[in-house]
């Protein structure tokens, strides 16, 4: 379930809020930004990684086809928490120390890098899900 929970919430940020921040001024973006790392940051990484664990759990107990892809979600699991935390997390700290409306000269826009990473990490954690709905099924 938590994996799909995964799946769901980065899946629904690919939707509908990556192209909103994309279509947003620059101190729009930023001060939006800011305002839904605010409850994301602190959340998503428990929910990522107690998957990973419950995956490696399960993989430890489940005989059979089931174990092989629960090894699969687990490994899913932990790409999705490399990529956030090594791809997104410093892009959403950088945006983070800036004020909105004094944007530097020299800024440059992340938007572009961030949805790519966002994209990966939605790809590895939607495996995920079908992986550990077919491990579960078997």
């Amino acid at each position: 379930m938590t994996s799909g929970v995964v799946a769901g919430v980065l899946f629904a940020v690919a939707l509908s809020v990556l192209p909103a921040l994309r279509a947003m001024p620059p101190a729009q973006y930023v001060y939006t930004h800011q305002l839904l790392g605010r409850h994301w940051d602190p959340a998503m990484p428990v929910i990522v990684l107690g998957s990973c664990i419950a995956d490696a759990v399960l993989a430890c107990f489940a005989g059979g086809p089931g174990r092989p892809l629960f090894v699969a979600g687990a490994v899913l699991l932990l790409a999705v928490s490399v990529v956030s935390h090594f791809g997104n997390v410093p892009i959403n700290r950088r945006v983070k120390r800036v004020v909105p409306d004094e944007l530097p000269a020299d800024w440059q826009d992340p938007r572009p890098l961030w949805g790519r990473w966002h994209l990966l990490r939605t790809v590895l954690a939607g495996l995920a899900a079908v992986v550990n709905v077919l491990a579960a099924a078997l």
